[in-house]
């Protein structure tokens, strides 16, 4: 008899397990949303040839709360984008605490649309300036969703990803694309701040760079020259981290990538029609053979990536309050 009711007691306790796992997963629901972009190479073939584009379909994966008793609500809504080396956990673990906070996310994915799982050592596959074209499109697209705040909506990302989240609030390729829709804020890790924009009208919306003292992938320096100059003109500020390298909040260790392009002497500057000028000729990188030639004048092989328990530490919590302050107040 003991036996027999010991095997109940297991069985019952394997059905609660279930149910309660049931219950967590059909707390969200997830779809995948295809929409029309494009594949420019540079900023300006947005700024001034985005009407000339072929057309590119990319998708995500949107995961949204679920309110049983109000099918009908709008969630205010973050979207993400991956780095150079595609989705890594670190990334999905911000994602997964902005779902557990009430957000809908949506999980860009610019790489696998086009066939692509790094850019690593190349950076022209697919380019920030066709991520931000992307992350405008998918913003359009999202916005007609019926369980979707077309008011609240967050872009952040990691790397090339904090590049498209930055330069995503340049007002010359954001008006370009659509003066319809806008981001109600920007959040950037470690994004590439070396490019020194003649045009220094940026969004209202507030702005905010997280990055590495460590990093020399992309240097906290520029990020910081870039917060300064922008003082007084856009809602911009800067978090640097002590010792902390490139991709600080992941739970990997520091390693040696000798693949990856160092962009520590590099400042390129970005004319108000888009083009990024070699340092020392000035001429447009516009092309994959430009963009070569422009980066032997400065860049060189070998950066240090991984995570700092005590920047992860502090940068999860922070993006959490910048968008429940940024979304939900």
């Amino acid at each position: 008899m003991y036996q027999l009711n010991l095997i109940i007691l297991k069985t019952l306790l394997s059905l609660l397990t279930l149910l309660l796992s049931f219950s967590l997963l059909a707390q969200f629901q997830q779809e995948e949303i295809r929409f029309e972009s494009a594949n420019p190479f540079s900023l300006s073939d947005v700024i001034v040839h985005l009407d000339e584009l072929e057309t590119q379909s990319v998708y995500g994966q949107l995961t949204l709360p679920v309110d049983s008793l109000n099918p009908q609500k709008k969630y205010p809504l973050i979207i993400g984008v991956a780095g150079s080396l595609g989705w890594r956990q670190h990334h999905k673990d911000y994602m997964k605490m902005y779902q557990e906070k009430g957000f809908a996310t949506f999980e860009l994915n610019s790489f696998k649309s086009r066939g692509i799982t790094s850019t690593v050592g190349s950076q022209d596959q697919v380019t920030i300036a066709g991520i931000i074209l992307d992350a405008y499109r998918a913003l359009e697209k999202l916005a007609q969703h019926p369980n979707i705040d077309s008011e609240k909506v967050s872009i952040t990302g990691w790397s090339l990803g904090g590049g498209v989240a930055l330069f995503s609030a340049w007002l010359p390729i954001k008006n370009a694309i659509t003066t319809e829709y806008a981001f109600a804020s920007h959040l950037a890790f470690y994004p590439p701040c070396f490019i020194n924009p003649e045009n220094l009208d940026f969004s209202q919306a507030p702005i905010h760079i997280l990055i590495g003292e460590a990093d020399n992938w992309t240097p906290a320096s520029p990020c910081k020259d870039l917060v300064n100059t922008l003082a007084g003109k856009a809602n911009i500020d800067i978090s640097i981290y002590p010792e902390a390298h490139h991709g600080f909040d992941s739970e990997a260790p520091v390693v040696r990538n000798e693949k990856a392009y160092s962009f520590k002497d590099c400042l390129f500057d970005l004319t108000a029609k888009g083009d990024i000028l070699m340092n020392y000729l000035k001429l447009p990188m516009d092309s994959p053979l430009m963009q070569k030639l422009g980066f032997l004048f400065c860049v060189e092989r070998g950066v240090n990536i991984g995570g700092n328990p005590a920047a992860r530490a502090l940068s999860m919590p922070f993006s959490a309050a910048f968008m429940e302050k940024t979304l939900m107040q």
